[in-house]
């Protein structure tokens, strides 16, 4: 995966994350989720939710734009695949072929990540902030902040590569500097 990929994907991890609590009046103003443990079962066990509670943790993932990452994964994998058969041309045909039959599969792995997303969501959120975001996602606002989303990520990845390398330089000079005035020279 490309660093420009990765630091999108961390971005947009970041932005459907923290920003929509910005937006939320209620926000850390609720006791964080103590989701039920399973009955007769060790406190350590895989925690339990109503399905209202997994529901809106669901429809809060999708509605922030989550997803969207989800899509881009499963294509970049045939794409490597294809670009390691580069040098057997004669398999071209019948990999494409393999490739679009496995679809269905496809789209399965990419439900599967979303329900274990939902429920990464529900452990996170109590079902009261749920209802909160959910209605953000459902305004106009909401909406509009996950339309700008990709727009916005692609411009905030550049201008982090560019600050990065802007802050990188900065400091190099300041400790180039100071590293003079105590009588050490450094390249």
């Amino acid at each position: 995966m490309s660093r420009r990929l990765t630091a999108a994907l961390g971005l947009a991890l970041a932005a459907v994350t923290i920003l929509p609590l910005a937006a939320s009046a209620q926000a850390n103003k609720t006791a964080p989720a103590k989701p039920a443990a399973q009955p007769n079962t060790p406190a350590a066990a895989t925690p339990t939710y109503t399905p209202s509670h997994l529901a809106l943790a669901r429809e809060v993932m999708l509605s922030s734009g989550i997803a969207r990452s989800f899509d881009s994964v499963l294509p970049a994998f045939a794409d490597q695949i294809r670009k390691q058969t580069v040098t057997r041309p004669e398999l071209t045909k019948d990999l494409d072929e393999v490739l679009a039959s496995l679809q269905p599969e496809m789209e399965l792995q990419k439900q599967r990540m979303i329900d274990i997303a939902a429920r990464t969501y529900a452990a996170k959120f109590p079902e009261p902030e749920l209802k909160e975001i959910a209605t953000f996602f459902r305004s106009p606002a909401g909406k509009h902040y996950v339309e700008a989303q990709p727009q916005l990520l692609d411009e905030m990845v550049q201008e982090m590569q560019d600050w990065t390398q802007e802050v990188s330089e900065y400091v190099m000079v300041r400790v180039r500097a100071e590293m003079g005035k105590r009588g050490h020279q450094m390249q």
